[in-house]
This record gives C-alpha cells, sequence and structure tokens, in this order.
C-alpha cells in the first residue's frame, strides 16, 4: 500500500512538471536562469514532503526541533543536497558573470569603429530612407486601415508591434494581424490570420495585404498553434528572444526569433548566436548561426540589445570601479533610438552622452540590426529631446508633439529631422534643427519647404527674414500645371511661358487647384541658388487677371 501510494505520488509529481513545462516552456539549458529556478523546485518540493512526513513521525506533531532534522530519511537529505548544489552553482555563475568581475569583458562585445560625420554620411536632399514616422504613429494608421475592413476588424486585430525593415532600400513598418480573443482564434484557427499590415513611414501611408493561405502559428494562437511555444518545443535547448515580423522580398511573412547565449560567464552578456525563421503558414522552422542568416532579414539585434550592449562600452571600458567612482570618459546613449536604411540594411540611430546627464551629446552612434556593426561619430551638440523642445516651441500655438529625430548631413551639418504629430497623431509638420546650434529650427508643411528655408537659415547663420521683402516677386503668364503626386503628398508644379518652374504642396494652398493654363500670376516666390534652372518654392500668390 505504501509503495502504491509513493508511486502515484511520484506519477503526479511527473505530471505536474509536464504540464508546467508545456504551459511556461523554459529553454532547456544551463545558461538560461529560470532554468535553474525551475530545477531548485524540483528539487525542494520532495525534500519538503520527505522531511514533513519523516518529522510528523517522529514528532507526532508539525513543531519541528533541530535535533529532529538528523532523523530525516535518505530521500530528503539527497533532495536537499541536491537543492543547494542547484543554488551553488546559480550563485557561482551570477558571481563569474557580474560586471565586478568581468567589466572590460563586457566592454568588448560591441567592437566600435569612430568615422567622420561629414565622410561617412552622405548628404541628403530628400528623406526617403529614415522612418521619420514612430511606432505608436504607425500603430495608428494600421488601425485604421484594419478598421476599414469590415469582414477583418470583426475577427482581428493588429499587433501592437511594428517591426522596421527595409524594403529595396526604403524604410518600412510591418505587423501582423492578432485574434482578437479565444473564441475568435477558435473559430478562425483552421483558415489562420488573412494578412498584415505594411505602414510606410515616410509618406504615412497604409495598406493591408491580404495572404493567399493564412497564419496559423501566430503569438496570439493558443495551445500548439502559440508561436512561441510552437517554436521552443522544436528547438528545446535553445534560449530564444522574442519574435519579430517581417517579410522577404517577395512579400511572403515571416517570424524571425533570435537565439541567444552568454558571453560572460555562465548567465552574464547575453547576445544572439542565431535566429530561427519560423513560416506562420505552416509552422516550418530553420536554425541559422549569425553568419549565415539571409540577407532579407533585418532585425537581428533588437535596438534595445544594441544600445545595451553600447553602454556596455561606454560604462566599462575604464574598468568597472572607474564606471562608479571615477567616471572617466564614461558614456551612455540616450534613452530612444531611431531607424536609418544603408544599403539594404536597418541601422539603429541613437545619441550618446556623458554619465553626468546634462542635456547635450558629445556624438552618435549607429549600429547595424542585422550584423551589430557600430559605427561611432564625435558630433557634439544638442540631446535628442532638446532638439525636439525646439521643434516644438517653433509651433508652440498649435500644440503639435514631434517624434523623436533622426539624423541626416545637410551642407556637412550634422542635422535632426522629425515630424510634428497632432494629438490625433497625424503627421503635420517636418521640423530640421542644426545639432550644433539648436536655435537654428525650420518648420515646414512639406519636407521640400523644410529642406528649403533649412538651407536658407545655414547660409544666413540662423538669421532668418520672414517678411514678404526676402521673397521675390514675379508676374507670369501660366503655360501648363501639372498635379504629381510625391512622398511629401501632391505637389502642384507651374510652368510659365519662359520656361520658369514654380511649386507649391496642394496642403498649404488649396487654391491652386484654380490655376489654369493662360492665368496671369503674380508669385512671390524663395530663390534658393542662382541656377536658372531651379524650381522655386512658392510662399504665396495672386492672380492678377486685366
Amino acid at each position: 500500500m505504501k509503495k502504491s501510494f509513493y508511486a502515484i505520488l511520484a506519477l503526479l509529481f511527473v505530471v505536474l512538471v509536464g504540464v508546467y513545462y508545456y504551459a511556461v516552456y523554459p529553454p532547456v539549458n544551463i545558461h538560461e536562469p529560470a532554468l535553474w529556478g525551475t530545477l531548485l523546485m524540483i528539487c525542494l518540493i520532495p525534500a519538503i514532503f520527505f522531511a514533513i512526513r519523516s518529522l510528523r513521525g517522529i514528532t507526532g506533531n508539525y513543531v519541528i526541533h533541530l535535533s529532529d532534522i538528523r532523523g530525516l530519511p535518505v530521500a530528503a537529505k539527497v533532495f536537499f543536497a541536491m537543492a543547494a548544489v542547484v543554488a551553488a552553482c546559480y550563485f557561482v555563475g551570477s558571481i563569474a558573470g557580474s560586471t565586478l568581475l568581468r567589466a572590460r569583458t563586457y566592454a568588448s562585445l560591441l567592437p566600435v569603429k569612430e568615422y567622420d560625420f561629414s565622410r561617412d554620411i552622405e548628404e541628403t536632399g530628400q528623406v526617403t530612407d529614415i522612418a521619420l514616422m514612430d511606432t505608436a504613429s504607425a500603430r495608428k494608421f494600421g488601425n485604421r486601415k484594419i478598421g476599414s475592413l469590415s469582414d477583418v476588424v470583426s475577427q482581428f486585430e493588429v499587433e501592437e508591434d511594428y517591426t522596421q525593415i527595409s524594403i529595396q532600400g526604403h524604410p518600412m513598418k510591418v505587423s501582423g494581424l492578432k485574434y482578437a480573443s479565444f473564441f475568435k482564434w477558435w473559430n478562425n484557427k483552421d483558415k489562420g490570420i488573412p494578412g498584415y499590415v505594411k505602414v510606410n513611414p515616410v509618406n504615412s501611408e497604409a495598406e493591408y495585404v491580404a495572404l493567399e493561405q493564412g497564419m496559423k502559428y501566430v503569438p496570439s494562437g493558443y495551445f500548439n498553434f502559440n508561436l512561441q511555444r510552437h517554436v521552443q518545443l522544436k528547438y528545446p535547448t535553445k534560449i530564444i528572444s522574442g519574435y519579430h515580423f517581417e517579410i522577404d522580398d517577395d512579400g511572403k511573412p515571416f517570424y524571425i526569433c533570435p537565439t541567444m547565449k552568454p558571453r560572460v560567464g555562465l548567465f552574464g552578456g547575453m547576445d544572439v548566436n542565431g535566429v530561427i525563421i519560423c513560416n506562420p503558414v505552416d509552422g516550418t522552422c530553420s536554425y541559422y548561426p549569425v553568419n549565415k542568416i539571409p540577407a532579407w532579414v533585418d532585425c537581428v539585434y533588437d535596438g534595445k540589445l544594441l544600445t545595451k550592449k553600447y553602454d556596455w562600452f561606454g560604462t566599462f571600458s575604464g574598468g568597472f570601479w572607474n564606471s562608479i567612482i571615477g567616471q572617466k570618459g564614461c558614456k551612455i546613449t540616450t534613452d530612444d533610438f531611431g531607424y536609418k536604411i544603408i544599403g539594404d540594411d536597418v541601422w539603429a540611430y541613437t545619441g550618446v552622452t556623458s554619465v553626468n546627464g546634462d542635456q547635450s551629446n558629445i556624438g552618435f552612434v549607429l549600429m547595424n540590426q542585422r550584423t551589430s556593426e557600430a559605427k561611432y561619430y564625435k558630433v557634439s551638440g544638442a540631446e535628442e529631446h532638446s532638439a525636439m523642445e525646439s521643434a516644438e516651441g517653433a509651433v508652440q500655438e498649435k500644440g503639435y508633439k514631434a517624434s523623436f529625430p533622426s539624423l541626416i548631413n545637410v551642407s556637412g551639418q550634422p542635422t535632426y529631422i522629425m515630424v510634428l504629430k497632432d494629438s490625433a497623431g497625424l503627421v503635420k509638420m517636418y521640423a530640421m534643427v542644426n545639432v550644433e546650434q539648436y536655435n537654428i529650427v525650420a518648420t515646414a508643411v512639406s519636407q521640400s519647404e523644410v529642406f528649403s528655408k533649412y538651407r536658407k537659415m545655414l547660409a544666413s547663420d540662423g538669421d532668418v527674414k520672414t517678411d514678404e521683402e526676402s521673397l521675390i516677386k514675379k508676374t507670369v503668364t501660366v503655360k501648363s500645371v501639372q498635379f504629381i503626386d510625391t512622398e511629401d503628398g501632391t505637389m502642384v508644379y507651374i510652368k510659365d511661358m519662359e520656361g520658369g518652374v514654380y511649386k507649391q504642396a496642394f496642403k498649404e494652398n488649396e487654391s491652386l487647384i484654380r490655376i489654369s493654363e493662360g492665368d496671369s500670376l503674380t508669385i512671390y516666390y524663395e530663390q534658393i541658388t542662382e541656377d536658372i534652372d531651379e524650381i522655386h518654392p512658392i510662399r504665396k500668390f495672386e492672380f492678377s487677371r486685366e
């Protein structure tokens, strides 16, 4: 009877461990701290059970004395000893990977090379390679797009996370859909999720892409259709750090799951050592080490991991005690980052400031999200949030909020560019702020105009005239009018009889629709250069019909 009792308890314990593993699916890897916590519980539960039963038999109650412990059964002592070994291994492994003992090793995890900003970063005349829109705005555009599709919005929602990727050298934010509830998963699990959302962060356009076959293995799925569980059970020994939704060059959806390993001690300095690519349609998975990852994959090293690695480099290069006491040469990244497309790769960009936390940057760092290559540019000037405040202050009467800026090269000058959003998250204006002289601030409703105003400010050292005397006035006869869709929205191009060309964004002045061939106009425009072929930005115009 006693043997049967213990056999049943042992079987029940094994079942409970199995249920726990299926529900939590921790990596079976000695470098995963959660595994050691699980092993500790597996050892302590039977140890405590045997100890309580034994002490109950010795004392007749549950009051335990020190002398009673000597009479513990062998099983209890063995399990207690195993628990002690597990705890000791965890403690020693943690100490071995501490920054106190291995500071310089942490600092070496991200090799950083210094580059010259004006030489390495090409001059920019129009932003097509920077994600000016932040994720919060992308969510709103994506939700609005799905909201217009009644057959989709009733069953699905857009995932909160958007992945920044590169499509033919242009930035794009993508996100999969998710089931709205358990019952909606149950009703649609055989067909799967029907599509995904793309948001262009440059021109603020959202697109829903319908799939021929639905995605069944997704983060919002349940049981074996849950993406994380599905991938972890296929690779039980891999330490998987989240997942990123991406599409390949043909628009096919995949989930990119980076795998991690410690590079300092048993647990410290966790870094990417490969990725698992999961096809959410049929659930097939493939593992690739970091040196063999397909070129279309953009997000291998998450921006948060890259900034953490740079902080290790900036803080611990002088040793642990220097990071605490002297802090000589210690620097850290600012509290956010943006994205820039270089070639076909996505680079995370952020400012670098001293650990004292003043309101200025001492440089900037670009970090490749596919290869983890890091480039440092020694450019001192305004910290990003100071630049954002300057841009907001320039249009304070409108109450717009600035997005996190990106860094570009304009006429050899490091320059912040950002968008200004209204309370609904819609992009209303563009802003450019000089990094070194952040009192030079240009704002406009289109990219072309803000570049024009900013260059003029640079030419006049920030002393910009805003009255009509700074504009050129000319009366012309219209030869043709063209409305052309650009990344800034619809632009109106007016050509006169003498071959001069003038332009203005349609959203700046909708009365442009009234202009016809043969009209006589008095145009007030900016002259940026002396080039006779220059296309002049219109500030205002008047009809001068006789």
